[in-house]
């Protein structure tokens, strides 16, 4: 995996932080990266499928 510097607003923080807390995620990159995914997953793939 390679290092991505990212700048969120407090509050998105404070959100992942929460999903972490309860447990979904095990940490703040592994939720970004499981959103990261499926943002991919719908706008990118998705549309290579329809080609």
């Amino acid at each position: 995996m390679k290092i991505v510097t990212v700048l969120l607003p407090e509050a998105h923080l404070a959100g992942l932080d929460e999903l972490v807390r309860m447990g979904m995620y095990p940490s703040r990159s592994a939720a970004i990266r499981a959103a990261v995914r499926d943002l991919l997953k719908r706008e990118l793939w998705r549309r290579e499928r329809e080609r």
